[in-house]
């Protein structure tokens, strides 16, 4: 008879997730398409919904070091956090792609997910991760998202008009 062997959570791995998180992923192959999948966060609190995230894809990508967003996709944040008994850095950015954050490994892997507004309606939310995740799709971000061109340029003279301010010193000046 052979021994018997119980394996907790914590033997699997170090810090399981509380809740799944709502992701889908291509498989590791060649990489098509700009975005390596989808993840659709319960909340806007990006400090709130990291840690089970970062969980499931430490099996990707092992000891996660950095995640990258983009400042006015997401609440305030503070520069780095500790989850899983891991210091990670968080860098916002302005110049950082809207609906995307870059997850990144101690040993320089890295994943770029297309983030779904918590908001969305959970159907089209389904059709967008599903999407993202397909092996063959190099859809752009806002093809996945079914931004129209309107709204692509509505955004673009926002993001301009934010730049112009802040280089223009802004409530500061």
């Amino acid at each position: 008879m052979a021994p018997s062997q119980t394996r907790t959570a914590s033997a699997r791995h170090p810090t399981p997730p509380e809740y799944t998180p709502r992701l889908r992923l291509k498989p590791k192959a060649q990489h098509t398409g700009y975005v390596d999948g989808a993840w659709w966060p319960y909340s806007d609190e990006l400090t709130t919904e990291l840690p089970d995230l970062l969980a499931v894809l430490s099996v990707r990508l092992g000891p996660i070091d950095r995640v990258v967003y983009k400042f006015s996709d997401w609440g305030t944040a503070p520069d780095e956090f500790v989850t899983g008994g891991r210091t990670v850095t968080l860098q916002g950015h302005r110049l950082q792609p809207p609906n995307t954050i870059e997850v990144l490994g101690i040993d320089g892997n890295r994943v770029v997910l297309l983030v779904v507004s918590p908001h969305t309606e959970p159907a089209r939310a389904h059709t967008t991760l599903m999407a993202a995740a397909s092996p063959d799709n190099d859809s752009t971000v806002d093809g996945l998202l079914m931004i129209s061109l309107r709204d692509k340029q509505s955004r673009a003279q926002m993001v301009a008009a934010q730049e112009r301010w802040d280089s223009e010193g802004g409530a500061a000046g």
